[in-house]
């Protein structure tokens, strides 16, 4: 007779999911060959309360490089964020901050 075997060990993830959740998430707005730069500025002042100097960084960021984070902070704000911006016209996401 074969000895019983013993139940299979899940690995312990309380502390990857614990470190998981104090990551913040971003959000992102990408570069579209829609939207003119000043009404990024101009959406990225209305939303978020930047002042004009820094959405324009923002902007120019995004034009530049591709992309740019105009929020940080827990995913649920993140995906409201990303959503307001959508009603605006323009492209974003969220993702884990990295």
């Amino acid at each position: 007779m074969a000895a019983p075997m013993a139940p299979a060990r899940t690995p312990d993830t309380t502390v990857h999911e614990e470190h998981d959740l104090d990551r913040p998430w971003v959000t992102v707005v990408w570069d579209d060959p829609v939207n003119l730069m000043t009404y990024v500025t101009f959406v990225l002042q209305e939303l978020f309360g930047y002042d004009e100097p820094t959405a324009t960084t923002l902007m120019l960021q995004v034009h530049h490089e591709g992309k740019a984070v105009v929020s940080s902070g827990p995913r649920e704000k993140m995906e409201h964020d990303t959503s307001r911006l959508h009603a605006y016209g323009l492209w974003a996401s969220y993702q884990k901050d990295a």
